[in-house]
């Protein structure tokens, strides 16, 4: 760092001592958090356990006032006008703050809502990776992945560019946020429906589900499993994963062990939330006994899901086009901008 303008002659081995926190240091997020978190509960509001970022207040009608935060990015969620207002003058009065109004991009996802429904897509994003890696007009494919096609070692050295690889495969795991269908594998399917995303419906019933899955021994490099699984609130899809295991699994039945109990902690985390929330849901509390536990408990169930109905492939396996399509729809991903 150098001397702010304003100090004239030689300094020698005087130094600075700041008073507050400068943008661009690596402290700075930290200092501006921990102000911001400070400014928030002095306002009456929590920390989500579950989530540090989500601060929560209810009110005295029953209702409930949500901000998320991401830096200086700020999402407010309340369904009362005057509220809203409230929260943008208590803000204003320690911060600096830029109102952007109704919530349409965040973080390079697209928002569109109506009463009954929410569409969340990351068309732009999908375009400017596209143009990127000059894929613009390229022959699209309905599915990411041969089904036939077996990823292993390379058997030759290939000349590529490390850091366009890098920020590829970056730029598709930010993407698969929106695009489930293209977490276990992206390809040319972005260029088919750019502009496909997540449709959240308006439901009666807040039930917390999940599907999981582990292929054994499926990578062909070290023998690992992978895990994967989708969880759903409401009938909604709203986290999932695909991610190698640190181990390498003996069985079948220690690789599904594994994935159920991830699964099942996804579960929990989401149930802190919806109690941080008020929002009431069955007790879910890693290994077989926890499982075995759970399950004597009552407190989980687990049913036998058919192949055709196993939403989890979609993560684990490499599949034709009529499955795949077929399992896309029933995760509630859809195009709302065709005009089919």
């Amino acid at each position: 760092m150098n001397i702010p303008p304003g100090f004239e002659g030689n300094t020698g081995n005087k130094v600075c001592k700041l008073k507050k926190a400068l943008y661009g240091l690596k402290q700075s997020p930290r200092a501006w958090f921990g102000r911001f978190s400070k400014v928030m509960k002095e306002f009456g509001y929590k920390q989500s356990q579950g989530d540090h970022t989500l601060f929560i207040k209810h009110l005295v009608a029953r209702g409930v006032i949500a901000l998320l935060v991401y830096v200086d990015d700020i999402i407010v969620i309340v369904n009362d006008e005057r509220k809203k207002h409230e929260v943008k003058q208590r803000l204003t009065t320690e911060f600096e703050i830029k109102e952007l109004g109704k919530l349409k991009y965040f973080l390079g996802i697209e928002v569109a809502y109506s009463t009954q429904r929410i569409f969340i897509s990351q068309q732009k994003y999908v375009i400017d990776l596209l143009a990127k890696t000059g894929k613009i007009g390229c022959k699209p494919v309905s599915t990411p992945m041969d089904p036939n096609h077996k990823v292993g070692e390379a058997k030759e050295e290939l000349v590529v560019d490390k850091r366009m690889y890098q920020r590829l495969v970056g730029g598709l795991i930010y993407l698969a946020h929106t695009r489930p269908d293209i977490a276990y594998s992206g390809a040319t399917l972005l260029e088919r429906q750019p502009e496909k995303g997540i449709l959240f419906k308006k439901n009666n019933t807040l039930a917390l589900e999940a599907y999981t899955d582990a292929d054994y021994a499926g990578s062909l490099v070290d023998r690992r499993s992978t895990t994967r699984y989708y969880t759903f609130l409401g009938g909604n899809l709203v986290t999932w994963r695909s991610k190698k295991q640190n181990v390498v699994a003996k069985s079948s039945a220690e690789s599904e062990f594994r994935v159920i109990a991830q699964g099942l902690c996804e579960l929990l985390w989401l149930k802190i939330i919806l109690d941080d929330l008020r929002i009431k849901t069955k007790h879910i509390e890693i290994d077989r006994h926890f499982i075995k536990e759970k399950l004597e408990e009552g407190v989980v169930c687990m049913s036998y899901v058919p192949s055709e109905h196993q939403l989890a492939d979609i993560l684990t396996k490499r599949l034709n086009s009529s499955m795949f399509h077929n399992l896309v729809f029933k995760l509630g991903m859809e195009d709302i901008y065709s005009s089919a």
